[in-house]
């Protein structure tokens, strides 16, 4: 085989998709023809998921019929609670715990025999994965913290009802409307590794969980999900420092360090969805009188785009930069930020999936062979 190899894929077209528009040069993002930041303005996640799952947005009575069969949902069996709790005591991490569980749903799904390639029912159980991640989720933490986990509430918003299984209160308006939006934000975002890979199992008419586990499995590299903690971590070492935000990034980029949360393989620009969860980073902080990490964050995005030459090399904020400082002033730990990024991500998964399925061909690229062609065959015993 010859030709040129793309590493990475990167540039490669692979297939058409109606569900998202990212346009790098512009700092652009659209789903479904609607700009990103009229969704968060003015959508809740329920209207997301309903169009990008539907392709239109929902009407008033659609949007009801809609959160009321998410919110039934919600519970999940205690066979998997009971693994959650084996998890939590093996102090596993919480993307592997998650992916453990999402396997594990697919044990108790009402429609075991449902044909690979059905659209509908793939629609119904992601639906039932996308409604059951956030309890997973907020029963793994309380399970860490000694604590029992809650049941579900249906008259909440899925991110209201994910904070409250969280704390065990029903969280303020502006704590909901704040997770409901980042929600939003991290919905769908092209063909990016973890999507890819939930296509590409997809493809093989394996089942939902199985793409939708993939794709929770890609997301946990590093490369891949955890920048928005490895943000929020080196704030808090910042902070801890007592250095001027500035210096301290001086003296990191002297000592040959990266900083997190810069740079984009699709944006050249400043990611729209980093634009959005700054002004709510801010807002939180004037919120609790406490706009340190705002603050932090904003003097070490000026230095570096206006002093330190990131804007000439394409690089600019991510948004993995300001949702860090907004998830832990929502109280939610560190090591969970990856984890609620899929729980809003699995929505984009089961998407594409669907899309995939309706024209299907499996994946199966080629690799450049560049190994010997006329290996000499020795005996074994002659070795």
């Amino acid at each position: 085989m010859s030709g040129e190899v793309q590493k990475g894929l990167e540039g490669v077209v692979v297939g058409e998709s109606q569900l998202s528009y990212i346009n790098g040069d512009e700092g652009r993002l659209i789903y479904r023809g609607h700009e990103i930041e009229t969704l968060a303005e003015h959508a809740t996640y329920e209207e997301v998921l309903y169009l990008l799952w539907h392709g239109s947005l929902p009407t008033e009575s659609e949007l009801a019929e809609f959160t009321a069969t998410m919110a039934e949902e919600r519970a999940v069996d205690d066979e998997v609670l009971g693994t959650l709790a084996d998890l939590a005591a093996a102090d596993e991490a919480p993307m592997a715990a998650l992916r453990t569980a999402v396997s594990m749903l697919s044990a108790s799904d009402p429609e075991p025999d449902a044909a690979p390639d059905d659209q509908a029912a793939t629609l119904r159980q992601g639906r039932r994965i996308t409604a059951k991640v956030p309890t997973i989720l907020a029963a793994y933490q309380r399970l860490r913290d000694g604590e029992e986990p809650l049941s579900p509430k249906e008259d909440l918003s899925h991110a209201g009802n994910f904070l409250y299984m969280l704390t065990g209160e029903e969280p303020d308006d502006v704590a909901e409307e704040t997770l409901d939006m980042a929600l939003i934000l991290h919905a769908d975002h092209g063909l990016n590794a973890s999507t890819f890979a939930s296509m590409v199992i997809a493809s093989t008419l394996a089942d939902t969980y199985a793409a939708v586990t993939g794709g929770v499995g890609a997301l946990s590299g590093p490369l891949h999900g955890g920048a928005n903690q490895d943000v929020m971590e080196t704030l808090l070492e910042v902070d801890d420092s007592s250095k001027d935000p500035v210096q301290w990034v001086k003296d990191a980029i002297d000592d040959g360090r990266k900083i997190p949360g810069f740079g984009h393989r699709v944006y050249n620009v400043k990611d729209p969805r980093a634009v959005i969860l700054e002004e709510k980073s801010r807002d939180l902080g004037d919120a609790s009188g406490e706009r340190k990490w705002y603050d932090h964050a904003n003097e070490i995005e000026q230095y570096l785009v206006e002093e330190a030459g990131f804007a000439e090399k394409g690089l600019a904020p991510n948004v993995d930069f300001y949702s860090g400082t907004v998830y832990y002033q929502l109280g939610i730990p560190v090591d969970m930020f990856t984890p609620i990024f899929a729980m809003s991500r699995v929505g984009g998964w089961v998407a594409h999936v669907i899309e995939q399925l309706g024209d299907n061909r499996i994946f199966r690229p080629r690799a450049k062979y560049t190994g010997a062609k006329e290996a000499e065959w020795t005996p074994v015993e002659d070795r």
